[in-house]
């Protein structure tokens, strides 16, 4: 029986003891991933000015021609959840991984994506190809790629209210831009932070960008009516005569623009003012047409659509331009 009992405690003494171990290991375990997970750092950057914004090539954009993936094999990798668009993240024939989207917002984003680096903001590197095969998946028409460049840090999402640049002219110049381009969908998931490391061992930078700009060149319904506040925060996307068709800036009160924007968020626009405006509206101006056309070009819109569409775009910037 004595032996019986003592059999029993050393068991137990075992057990709290292998508990104790386990516990431990555990913990050490979780500092470790604790540190593992510790986000990059590095400058935060929102805008840096295009010095010489009439030379730049808005049919290539940030990415350049040296970027364009190469589609003439692309192996799925898994489907890309959420938002309003079909996503693959594929690896092209080079071994580069991008995210493409199929739908309606692909050739709006491409688009977009070009003026918003035209004007000096961070944007994501994009292509569009008229068609691809994506392997086991089908072919798609007017594919946007989204570059994944190795490297790179995505990390969390910023926010409209909370960030570094809050009450600079940059931060509300790009607001301004996005009521221009008529970004209904200004929801903070839609901001990322993407960590770009230095060369040769410098500081990286942390880019403030808008990572979906696919909610663009349509229009939202003006107020009233049976279901307009359905209509107002959904818009219009991917729309060239909604876009041409709809007003930008009402008026000026007070020294602030009253803009023709009810898309979500629309409380962001309440704090732009005419200099603001103009400020935005001097870096657009150095663009010329052929440059803007070229954006639209990029996302293989029609020869009407990006006359009207080059025509809409220059249009709102010379109403930036002419503020008093």
């Amino acid at each position: 029986m004595l032996s019986q009992l003592r059999v029993g405690k050393f068991v137990a003494l075992a057990f709290v003891l292998a508990l104790s171990t386990s516990n431990a290991a555990l913990g050490v375990q979780k500092k470790d991933d604790k540190k593992k997970k510790q986000p990059p750092t590095g400058t935060p950057v929102l805008w840096r000015e295009q010095r010489d914004a009439a030379s730049l090539n808005l049919l290539d954009g940030p990415g350049g021609a040296e970027m364009r993936p190469d589609i003439s094999k692309l192996t799925f990798i898994r489907e890309e959840t959420g938002g309003y668009s079909k996503k693959y993240r594929v690896k092209d024939a080079a071994g580069r991984v991008w995210v493409a989207k199929v739908g309606k917002e692909a050739q709006s984003e491409t688009a977009a994506s070009r003026l918003v680096w035209a004007a000096g903001f961070q944007s994501e590197i994009t292509y569009l190809s008229p068609s691809a095969t994506i392997e086991g998946k089908g072919t798609f028409e007017n594919v946007r790629f989204e570059a994944r460049p190795e490297g790179y840090d995505r990390l969390e999402i910023w926010k409209w209210a909370e960030n570094p640049f809050a009450n600079t002219r940059e931060l509300r110049g790009l607001k301004l831009l996005m009521a221009m381009l008529e970004n209904w969908d200004m929801k903070d998931d839609n901001n990322k932070i993407v960590y770009v490391p230095g060369a040769a061992g410098a500081q990286g930078e942390l880019r403030y960008m808008i990572s979906d700009l696919g909610a663009t060149f349509g229009k939202t319904d003006s107020p009233g009516g049976v279901g307009s506040w359905l209509r107002q925060i959904r818009g219009s996307r991917n729309e060239p005569g909604d876009y041409a068709g709809d007003k930008f800036i009402k008026s000026v009160e007070g020294g602030r623009l009253v803009l023709d924007y009810e898309g979500k968020n629309s409380k962001l626009m309440r704090d732009i003012t005419v200099e603001d405006g103009r400020w935005l509206g001097t870096h657009l101006a150095k663009l010329s047409d052929e440059q803007i056309a070229d954006a639209f070009r990029a996302a293989n819109y029609s020869a009407d659509d990006v006359k009207l569409l080059t025509s809409a775009v220059r249009s709102r910037i010379n109403e930036l331009v002419a503020l008093k």
